[in-house]
């Protein structure tokens, strides 16, 4: 018996740990299609984007300038404060590369805004507590209800160029920008 106990708790590990479908009935944005847009309320706007006056933010609103668009699944978590973290690090970085990076969770606004703060974060958090980004970029995963850490890096005119199905989120941010330098620091 606990022997069967042991292999069911191992295996639950496993699913629940490794990379994880989304959720049926879900889109699956890949490279090459326009990057579905969307206006959410997102915290830390004002400060990333001085100009933009309301509280909700589009990818439309981006056009012309390369977005790096991370999902993560749960503010202030160990792996997303790593990942968030790498990103507000480099975003000088990304800038100078006409690059804006944003993340979403299914977090509400209230966690993003305490995120942003308490990690000093330079870039918008957008919130999408009902889910509809994240299915509509098909990285909500069903088990957990949050979205799948995944990053996608679209171009200037709306296209999705590369998407990373992220295992290591410390590393993630490095990775992302590796790619917008050599394959859209020119265009």
């Amino acid at each position: 018996m606990r022997l069967l106990s042991s292999l069911l708790s191992a295996a639950l590990v496993v699913l629940l740990s490794g990379p994880v479908l989304a959720e049926k009935g879900t889109n699956h944005v890949e490279v090459g299609q326009p990057a579905p847009d969307f206006a959410l309320q997102a915290a830390n706007i004002g400060k990333a984007l001085p100009s933009h006056t309301s509280d909700t933010l589009s990818l439309k609103d981006l056009k012309g300038k390369n977005v790096v668009l991370y999902f993560f699944p749960k503010a202030m978590t160990p792996g997303c404060t790593a990942q968030s973290c790498g990103f507000r690090d480099l975003v000088r970085d990304f800038e100078k590369l006409d690059t804006v990076v944003l993340g979403i969770s299914t977090d509400k606004l209230g966690a993003q805004e305490k995120f942003t703060e308490k990690e000093h974060l330079n870039f918008p958090l957008f919130a999408d507590p009902d889910k509809k980004i994240a299915r509509a970029y098909g990285v909500l995963n069903p088990t957990r209800g949050v979205a799948q850490r995944t990053t996608f890096v679209i171009d200037k005119k709306g296209v999705v160029r590369k998407v990373f199905h992220v295992q290591n989120a410390k590393g993630n941010p490095e990775e992302v920008l590796t790619y917008v330098r050599e394959n859209l620091a020119n265009r």
